[in-house]
């Protein structure tokens, strides 16, 4: 790519990004509704495939799309956050948007946009998710893709996504996160996310806490959608480790399939991939998956930052865990499928999370925290205040403060070489901070290697930034 294509492809993200965030809601179909109107509503020309729940979207839209990929199908996924370019929102057969592709089709949809922004309805300008949204079911239309994933940003009832009547509802476990904007039960979180089961709708759940099941349940009979559930249409039926992942046994409509190769770690990566295999059926009518392209995909998947080994000598690695239910999964995970004594935590969080629930979960491994703040956001958590929250887990003589995530790898991966074998950094708590770590950690281009290149760097973050 040419040095001016970079530069223009950097001022259209900055001039999305400046619009309203995405973390501050305007909660409203109409913004989005008009867009599509406009765009003569490209979400209606192919089948969507809607995942919402509090953890485990991404990984679980990813193994969708690598499934429906093996079978042969051309696909669309779109999700979020980005980790570290906005262009990984926007996947057509697994690969994100190229930036030139990318600003020609902001180009194509900016004037109608624009047209929208005048209106300001609800009080506001089309807002950043809304325009990426807006911009993946276009990219989607012009592709086209047999199928597109939507992976819901926040919610489900009025997010963005929900403009589309998707043909399966995918709901992964829900949790405690977004208090603020969804409610501070369960059963009021549960009901937002229940909105995206549509009338003659197939609904896929996995297990729930009660309360939550009884709310998607409800909602599957009001509008007359059928529900599939975990453990009954679609199970884990058992696991093992295996070289870089773990292999699986599954549950579909044609029965058990075993040997299945998942190179990711962890039980909720192995629930997922269940997940995966009952949407993937719901999508097909109720018929089964064939059992090479089950293997296939799954075999196929990678997903970012999550309980991701970026370098090895010593062992570094990525989680996004930003919410309590996040950081258990990680953590119960990480200690199945690495063995790392001392484990050097580099965290950094968003000030509107539950900062000290997820601090608690990691101290059960932490020996020290090092604590920093992303520097990509307003919403990061100061330095100092995070690292007197760590403190009171561990102790503060085994807190250590960072200026950046630069200095934060630095720091962790000093500790841990310092510690000798067998010493271990799992970097966490923020997807903001999770890309900022892959951004300095990983080669562009390539999947991780890690051990081809361990410790050569004089600077300490064994590869180029």
């Amino acid at each position: 790519m040419s040095n001016h294509t970079a530069d223009e492809h950097a001022r259209i993200a900055a001039e999305l990004q400046g619009r309203w965030p995405e973390h501050r809601i305007g909660p409203s179909l109409d913004r989005i509704r008009s867009l599509c109107d406009l765009m003569g509503n490209p979400q209606r020309g192919y089948p969507v495939i809607q995942i919402t729940g509090t953890n485990g979207k991404g990984s679980t839209a990813i193994m969708i799309e690598k499934i429906l990929l093996a079978m042969g199908l051309r696909v669309g996924r779109f999700s979020s956050p980005h980790l570290e370019d906005m262009t990984e929102r926007i996947c057509v057969d697994g690969e994100p948007l190229i930036h030139e592709r990318f600003d020609e089709l902001w180009g194509e949809v900016r004037p109608l946009a624009e047209l929208l922004d005048a209106d300001r309805v609800g009080g506001i300008e089309l807002t950043f998710f809304e325009a990426m949204t807006g911009l993946a079911y276009w990219a989607f239309a012009e592709a086209p893709v047999d199928v597109a994933i939507m992976e819901v940003g926040l919610g489900g009832l009025t997010d963005a996504t929900n403009v589309a009547d998707a043909s399966v509802a995918v709901i992964c476990p829900i949790d405690f996160d977004h208090m603020h904007i969804l409610g501070d039960t369960l059963e009021q979180i549960a009901t937002e996310k229940a909105g995206i089961i549509k009338p003659g709708s197939t609904a896929v759940i996995a297990e729930q806490r009660p309360k939550a099941a009884s709310v998607l349940l409800d909602r599957c009979a009001e509008v007359g959608a059928r529900a599939v559930l975990e453990g009954d249409g679609f199970a884990l039926l058992g696991r093992r480790p295996g070289v870089g992942g773990q292999v699986l046994r599954l549950e579909g409509v044609g029965g058990p399939v075993d040997d299945l190769a998942l190179p990711l770690f962890g039980a909720h990566m192995a629930r997922n991939a269940a997940l995966a295999l009952g949407a993937v059926e719901a999508f097909l009518g109720g018929k089964p998956v064939p059992p090479d392209a089950l293997a296939e995909g799954l075999e196929a998947v990678r997903a970012p930052a999550r309980l991701e080994v970026v370098r090895t000598g010593p062992t570094v690695i990525i989680d996004t865990c930003h919410n309590p239910h996040g950081a258990r999964a990680t953590v119960d995970g990480l200690t199945e499928s690495f063995d790392l004594e001392p484990l050097i935590v580099v965290v950094a969080m968003m000030a509107d999370k539950d900062v000290e629930g997820v601090l608690e979960i990691l101290a059960e491994q932490a020996a020290t925290f090092v604590c920093t703040r992303v520097a990509s956001t307003g919403r990061g958590l100061d330095t100092d205040e995070l690292a007197e929250m760590a403190a009171g887990f561990v102790g503060e003589e085994r807190v250590e403060r960072a200026s950046g995530m630069a200095d934060a790898l630095e720091t962790a991966i000093r500790l841990a070489d310092e510690a000798g074998p067998g010493a271990g950094v799992l970097v966490g708590g923020s997807v903001i901070a999770a890309g900022e770590a892959r951004a300095l950690l990983v080669r562009h281009g390539d999947d991780p290697e890690p051990d081809a290149w361990a410790d050569e760097d004089a600077d300490g973050l064994g590869g180029p930034a």
